[in-house]
């Protein structure tokens, strides 16, 4: 700033001389004029040093009239707390003040005073120098500042109403920029403002910021410094936030992967909050968008490769390139339905092909997916297996109806009735999610792709241990289970259910059964694949009308009659 000549900062003579400092200026001239003034109540004078003591009152110095002045020991110090003087030497002071009639001098007042001096003796009238200096102390009126750089030791006045500072907070040892708005000679006091340099800073700042939005153009930044949420771009001597969301069309990245400080950059004004005074810049505005190529270039179920960008536990993001970025939901990773995290399945940088499932061109999203382009595990599974096949698989998942057993790349549905011929046996009480197990497959239902399982079928089922001792036309005793309206559910002594149809109950009714009541049936068929019996209480009467006439066959003596009669006992 102080190598800048801005002309908006520039005032005529008359323009500083009519500023109201009040009683700000007339504080501040007393006090510079009790300190380094020469007049009766002070002057400056060379004077010898006597003696310097090792208490803080430091030293005395002889200034004539048989006084000897009390010099504090920090004047005696340089920058670095070095003893700078030794008794003997030379010394210019000045007066500035007396305690019980000793006069208090200081070598550093004196000092100032010679800078100022030389300061006015160079000033020329309607000069308004830039300076750099540093906050000594603060007043009843503002601030003494010493000047650094070309001004070093000089002191200036600082006006309440020109600081800019908050009453409320200690500014001593605040470097600043100030301009000198007013010099008076004869007082020997030097005015600076800080609040024209921040005035014309803002007026300067507001014309850039309304060219920058009237004119939408493309304009070269530097980076100034790179946060989390973003970074400065400096524009014409303003700054601006391009915020991390404004960086890429791909969305919100991390601008320290991308820039540098210092670093040149091409950025567009897009929006100015006059409240909070924040320009916004864009870098993405300031290029083409490529979403608009898109739309000439792709379609949904284009087939498009990609590179793994960035891996979340939710998904993947993958680069299609020229700053378009679209994103691989995990459901649409693999065919697997048990996938924990995508980064098992994928790395980054690593290039893969997808095919684009959506486009939004409105809200600029792109969802792509990989299993689409992958085989599907049922169609590879229905060409390798077939019904019968007994397969190995782990538990992946149990529910009150069974368990889904993983095969691979697929699962299949083992029901709770298929775990074992014993009746009531579910999955939840017999297995754990991981166990393995063997099973057969017992149907590939190709139209809903499903596959269904057992574990019983794996075993000799009680059907076929019965059918290797009885066949049909057997007679055996059952227990009347369950009623239904097409028949009755019983249960042979070797533990068998069999259906007994209401036609074939004879002369016996449904509705005169009872559960547990015994029956007498003769075996009409014994079906081991399906897992049936069928039994018959008329085939027992006709059985034994046949083993009657066998019998009367047999014995012509015996009338029919008779048989019949004994056989009805």
């Amino acid at each position: 700033m102080l190598n800048e000549v801005n002309g908006k900062v520039q005032k005529s003579k008359k323009e500083i001389e009519s500023m109201d400092l009040g009683d700000e200026e007339v504080d501040f001239a007393s006090m510079f004029e009790a300190s380094v003034q020469k007049d009766k109540s002070g002057s400056t004078v060379e004077g010898t040093i006597v003696k310097i003591r090792d208490d803080e009152d430091g030293a005395l110095v002889d200034v004539g009239k048989k006084q000897e002045g009390l010099l504090w020991k920090s004047e005696l110090m340089d920058e670095e707390g070095n003893l700078q003087f030794k008794e003997g030497d030379k010394i210019t002071v000045v007066v500035t003040g007396y305690r019980n009639e000793r006069p208090i001098v200081s070598y550093k007042k004196a000092q100032a005073a010679k800078k100022v001096e030389a300061f006015l003796e160079n000033y020329k009238e309607g000069d308004e120098p830039l300076i750099e200096g540093k906050i000594l102390s603060k007043n009843r009126g503002g601030y003494v500042v010493e000047g650094l750089g070309e001004y070093a030791g000089v002191e200036f006045f600082l006006p309440r109403s020109q600081a800019y500072l908050k009453e409320s907070a200690n500014h001593i040892g605040k470097k600043i920029e100030a301009k000198v708005i007013k010099v008076d000679k004869d007082q020997k006091s030097i005015v600076v403002s800080r609040k024209v340099l921040i005035e014309a800073e803002r007026e300067k700042r507001k014309e850039v910021i309304e060219k920058l939005l009237a004119s939408d153009e493309v304009v070269r930044g530097v980076v100034k410094k790179i946060t989390s949420y973003g970074m400065f771009v400096d524009v014409g001597g303003v700054d601006g936030l391009v915020h991390y969301s404004e960086i890429s069309y791909k969305g919100p990245v991390n601008p320290s992967k991308h820039y540098s400080e210092g670093e040149e950059v091409e950025v567009k004004a897009i929006k100015y909050d006059e409240e909070k005074r924040h320009l916004s810049l864009s870098i993405k505005a300031a290029m083409d968008d490529p979403w608009d190529d898109l739309k000439e270039q792709l379609e949904v179920g284009d087939a498009v490769r990609v590179t793994v960008s960035n891996i979340e536990p939710y998904g993947v993001f993958v680069d299609l390139g020229n700053d378009v970025e679209g994103f691989l939901h995990i459901s649409e990773v693999s065919w697997d339905k048990n996938i924990k995290h995508p980064k098992d399945y994928l790395e980054l940088d690593q290039e893969i092909d997808v095919e684009i499932v959506e486009i939004d061109f409105e809200n600029r999203k792109l969802r792509v997916s990989l299993k689409n382009l992958l085989p599907k595990p049922f169609e590879s599974f229905s060409r390798e297996h077939r019904s019968g096949d007994v397969v190995k698989g782990k538990i992946a998942t149990i529910t009150n109806f069974g368990a889904f057993v993983n095969l691979g790349s697929i699962d299949g549905l083992l029901h709770n009735e298929d775990i074992s011929w014993e009746r009531g046996v579910k999955a939840k009480d017999v297995f754990k999610e991981g166990d393995e197990v063997e099973v057969k497959i017992i149907r590939i239902d190709h139209d809903n792709e499903k596959i269904s399982l057992s574990k019983k079928a794996l075993d000799e089922s009680p059907i076929e241990k019965f059918a290797a001792n009885h066949q049909s036309g057997d007679i055996v005793k059952a227990k009347v289970r369950d009623i239904k309206e097409f028949g009755v559910f019983v249960q042979i002594d070797e533990g068998v259910d069999a259906l007994i149809r209401h036609e074939d109950l004879g002369e016996k009714k449904a509705d005169d059964l009872e559960i547990g009541d015994e029956i007498e049936a003769a075996i009409v068929f014994i079906d081991t694949e399906k897992d049936r019996i069928r039994l018959s209480v008329k085939k027992v009467a006709r059985m034994q009308e046949k083993a009657a006439l066998k019998e009367y066959n047999d014995d012509s003596s015996t009338t029919l009659g008779d048989i019949l009669k004994d056989q009805l006992k």
